[in-house]
């Protein structure tokens, strides 16, 4: 790039360039704000905003000295490695998708490493976050910015966490979220408990109860009580060769976690279950807070929307360059990663222009008709004469 821009002084384009990234004091923040208002008009003349997705991805890296790396779970390479991980809100429309904030996951052990953090420059208000309370930072911010709101769209990494769904119910955000199949719940039509009556001594308690003969059951449990009938074939998008299709049951259900620390209890929501006819169990399980009347197929497509921020991470990684930065400090980090988001975002916008057709080569594009005169090489009719 510095040879392009400036072929007789690369090595002072090049320095120059590095500090851009690197030192400089502009706010990447900014930049991804600056980005989302050109692009999400863009976005916007395809199809409304229909989910906000939550996720992040990792970044493989060797040695201790980089910003934010330790030994973690990294989703590029499938293991426990040792990388840094960041945690992205994507806006997306049926066809379209754009992250619109990102932001480096700080480990606890090196949240608390003071020695490390000023080497690296982390900002002292940086504190340790889990993942999930980054991203509702990132979507409080959202919020304030007046980003059209969706489907909050999240996987069990996120949804497994009671006090992050429980927050966005509290912000009247509907949300789709992957949960393990350990998660806790009661039977449909059951709750716990209330709590007992008044006795002659004492305080009276307001929790809710359990005992022996009632007792909530893992989602797991409950999908494999189900009857033959529960479960349906549903569709949800083309694939490369056939139309994606898998079975599904879905059931109206109270989450059960620590609700005997509660006076009322969870509300009502749905437990969506995809159960492959080619496995010997079900496989993936979510919670949502759609409306009690959505369809199934509905249900079916938000949970399975988030495959479009893959597409997202595979070109931001691959072709504009997100992998690359080999820098080991916090602002260079996130410098970059804004740099190349804003670049993904002019890719959008320019998409944009063209409909869905255009990918099998139908652009829409006017043609002037030929000068009359015209004749192709190697026609057999001669032009006419003058």
């Amino acid at each position: 790039m510095a040879a392009r821009l400036d072929p007789d002084h690369v090595g002072r384009m090049h320095q120059s360039l590095h500090h851009l990234v690197a030192d400089a004091t502009w706010d990447d923040e900014v930049l991804l704000d600056r980005a989302l208002d050109t692009v999400l008009p863009a976005m916007l003349r395809q199809g409304p905003v229909v989910a906000w997705i939550v996720d992040d991805t990792g970044f493989p890296k060797k040695g201790q000295h980089s910003v934010g790396v330790t030994r973690q779970y990294c989703g590029q390479v499938g293991k426990q490695d040792n990388c840094r991980v960041a945690v992205s809100l994507s806006v997306t429309t049926e066809s379209t998708s754009m992250p619109v904030a990102f932001r480096l996951y700080l480990p606890e052990v090196w949240a608390n490493d003071k020695a490390r953090r000023e080497k690296a420059g982390v900002p002292e208000a940086v504190a340790f976050q889990t993942k999930p309370q980054i991203a509702l930072d990132q979507m409080k911010r959202a919020q304030q910015r007046g980003v059209p709101a969706g489907i909050v769209l999240a996987d069990a990494g996120y949804g497994n966490d009671t006090q992050f769904r429980t927050r966005l119910t509290e912000w009247e955000l509907p949300y789709v979220a992957g949960v393990q199949s350990a998660v806790s719940v009661w039977k449909p039509g059951q709750r716990p408990k209330p709590a007992p009556g008044r006795k002659e001594l004492g305080r009276p308690t307001k929790l809710l109860q359990r005992d022996a003969q009632h007792q909530p059951v893992s989602a797991k449990a409950l999908a494999l009580s189900q009857t033959a009938e529960a479960w349906k074939n549903v569709s949800w998008r083309q694939g490369v060769k056939n139309k994606l299709t898998s079975r599904f049951a879905a059931l109206r259900v109270r989450p059960a976690h620590r609700d005997y620390w509660r006076a009322e209890p969870h509300p009502e929501e749905w437990l969506l279950i995809e159960w492959p006819s080619e496995e010997k169990e079900p496989t993936k399980y979510w919670f949502s807070t759609l409306p009690a009347d959505t369809p199934l197929s509905d249900l079916v497509y938000f949970a399975k929307h988030r495959w479009i921020i893959e597409r997202d991470y595979q070109e931001l990684k691959q072709e504009l360059g997100l992998g690359h930065f080999e820098g080991r400090g916090w602002r260079g980090f996130h410098h970059h990663a804004a740099l190349c988001i804003a670049a993904y975002g002019f890719l959008v916008s320019e998409r944009s222009h063209f409909s869905p057709s255009a990918r099998s080569g139908h652009l829409g594009l006017h043609i002037a008709a030929p000068p009359k005169r015209f004749r192709p090489r190697g026609s057999p009719r001669a032009p006419p004469a003058a």
